[in-house]
């Protein structure tokens, strides 16, 4: 069976939002888990550092970072696009290699090593 699991962060992310939002959210949030080596598009990314792969969907105006879990997908974090758009231009990064930049970052993997942390 495919499960979305949510760790401690993310999970008070998702309970931070109206109801309606979390389930339009979790709407979009739908794909086949052998789907996961194939996606590309508008709506997804990929995210890489020293051999982790992290992928990223956009739905709405939310983006939700996550990886695969035997059971199905693990998120790690649920951000509003504008927080990850604010840090790239303060940084003067450009927004075309946002998933690559990020992958980059160390500010980054910090939010998802502590989504890790409170498993």
């Amino acid at each position: 069976m495919f499960q979305v699991i949510f760790n401690t962060v993310s999970a008070a992310e998702m309970a931070a939002l109206p109801k309606d939002l979390q389930l339009d959210l979790l709407a979009e949030f739908q794909f086949i888990p052998h789907d996961m080596e194939n996606m590309n598009g508008e709506c997804f990314g990929t995210l890489s550092r020293e051999g982790r792969k992290l992928f990223r969907y956009r739905a709405k105006d939310y983006r939700i970072y996550f990886e695969q879990h035997p059971k199905g997908v693990l998120v790690h974090r649920v951000l509003h696009k504008n927080t990850l758009r604010d840090f790239l231009f303060r940084s003067n990064l450009p927004m075309a290699e946002e998933d690559k930049t990020l992958g980059e970052t160390g500010a980054f993997w910090n939010l998802i090593e502590e989504g890790e942390k409170s498993l």
